[in-house]
């Protein structure tokens, strides 16, 4: 697992750098310049609204006595996508835009939740009642 770790600090960056070097290469570098904070900003406004979205969704739940798993789901993935987003770089901000809108996310929530019953299966983790 650490060398997993230690293997994607050093290759993410070098990818997203690569990406950026090629683009700007394509179309300039202030174009290109231009293109991260615009990804910057526009992902960190659709993660916004998505996630005032989402929190009002599990407000709604709560309050009718219902678990707000749907919308938790979904604000980890509007969580993890805002991050990628605001980071520099193209292929994060695909992903993050991915994680983001509500359409494309639905996907992700699908994979996500059958990892998550495959690992409760299997009995790698557990769920503790109070």
């Amino acid at each position: 697992m650490f060398w997993l770790i230690l293997g994607l600090i050093i290759v993410v960056p070098a990818i997203e750098l690569w990406g950026i070097i090629t683009v700007g290469q394509w179309i300039g570098p202030w174009p290109t310049v231009f293109l991260v904070i615009a990804t910057g900003v526009l992902g960190g406004y659709l993660a916004r609204k998505e996630g005032w979205q989402t929190y009002r969704l599990a407000q709604l739940q709560l309050q009718k006595g219902e678990l707000p798993g749907e919308a938790l789901l979904d604000g980890a993935c509007i969580l993890a996508g805002a991050v990628l987003l605001i980071t520099p770089g193209f292929f994060s901000d695909i992903v993050g835009f991915v994680l983001v809108f509500p359409y494309t996310r639905t996907f992700v929530k699908i994979f996500l939740k059958k990892w998550i019953q495959t690992k409760l299966a299997r009995g790698d983790w557990h769920i503790r009642r109070w």
